[in-house]
């Protein structure tokens, strides 16, 4: 005897959606890889990638970008390369690869931009996908692929896409591999800082997660494990400048407000600079931990609200600053979502 007529229904219906998942994801990426080529030819040059390509450049001629701060107020920009070294020693390994002049170059990592623009679609379709919500998937993979800021950071070449995957894979690992994903965050924000405010949420859970007479010391480890990557990849430029390498690390947290949209912090409507006028945004971001320590909402969503907090508050916004908070909305509607009721069985004749 065969399957009931019940198990035959089921096993068909999800055959067919995971057949229509597939084709549609089929299609977003389509869509990234037409995207892509369609701004392949066009040439940033001015924007943040463009200067990422020249500390490269630097790095190359065995100069210390970081020391170009030296000197300066700590106020007004000029540029000066304030990530972590990653992308900056990434930059310099490709152009010693070849792709030394700046079209060739910003070509090259365009297609790389793409690879990771495409993990992003894989992850955000998996997550609720394995919580039996196929519609979500459906939804979160779109949703980020075809929204406007994505499509930005595409036109622009901004590498905000790398440190996104690393986080969102980091996020998704954390309960079943807590070591690969403190790593993979420090990868993240090795790149790109911006997920650092991140870092508490990190350590409170795995302050939670470890047995009571062992907590300090998993807070440590954690501590100590997502570090290691940024650390190592800085050790370098500290003991050639460590002046000039932390005034560049610090000069996010000190410089004037500014803001692509003309719309401005409340810091800077209130006037304050400096280390002063971050006091609105981490007071927001302490609560968020908050929550996180007693436990009051999941992985998703207290990283959506301090980043979030990150987009609202922080005294200087620029366009590809939302691509952060986008994939973090599914994903946090994901934790709370209900999955689908089994499939009935068809009326008796």
């Amino acid at each position: 005897m065969g399957p009931p007529p019940r198990d035959r229904l089921g096993a068909s219906l999800s055959t067919f959606r995971v057949i229509l998942l597939g084709l549609f994801a089929g299609l977003l990426v389509a869509a990234t890889i037409a995207t892509t080529a369609l701004y392949y030819g066009s040439d940033p040059a001015g924007s943040d990638i463009y200067y990422s390509w020249g500390e490269g450049a630097r790095i190359l001629r065995g100069e210390n970008p970081y020391s170009r701060i030296l000197g300066s107020d700590m106020l007004h920009n000029d540029k000066y390369p304030t990530y972590f070294p990653l992308f900056y020693l990434l930059s310099a390994a490709t152009q010693g690869m070849g792709f030394r002049e700046y079209p060739e170059w910003i070509g090259l990592w365009r297609i790389v931009f793409a690879f990771f623009d495409v993990g992003i679609i894989a992850i955000l379709f998996w997550l609720p996908y394995r919580r039996g919500l196929p519609l979500l998937a459906a939804f979160a993979g779109a949703f980020w692929a075809l929204n406007r800021w994505t499509l930005f950071e595409l036109r622009i070449a901004q590498l905000d896409f790398i440190p996104i995957f690393f986080l969102l894979l980091s996020l998704a690992l954390f309960e079943k591999r807590q070591r690969l994903s403190l790593l993979l965050f420090g990868v993240s924000i090795s790149a790109k800082q911006i997920g650092i405010f991140l870092a508490p949420l990190y350590l409170i859970w795995a302050w939670r997660s470890a047995p009571e007479a062992s907590r300090r010391r998993a807070t440590i480890v954690a501590l100590a494990t997502l570090a290691v990557i940024p650390l190592l990849l800085s050790l370098p430029f500290l003991v050639a400048d460590a002046e000039g390498y932390l005034r560049s690390i610090f000069f996010s947290a000190t410089r004037l407000p500014s803001s692509h949209f003309e719309a401005f912090s409340i810091d800077a409507e209130l006037g304050l600079v400096g280390l002063w006028a971050k006091l609105p945004m981490l007071a927001l971001m302490a609560l968020v931990y908050g929550l996180a320590l007693f436990g009051q909402v999941g992985r998703f969503t207290a990283a959506l609200l301090v980043l979030s907090v990150f987009v609202d508050f922080n005294s200087v916004l620029y366009t590809h600053y939302l691509c952060w908070v986008v994939p973090l909305l599914p994903l946090a509607v994901s934790e709370y979502a209900r999955p689908s009721p089994p499939v009935p069985a068809p009326a008796a004749a």
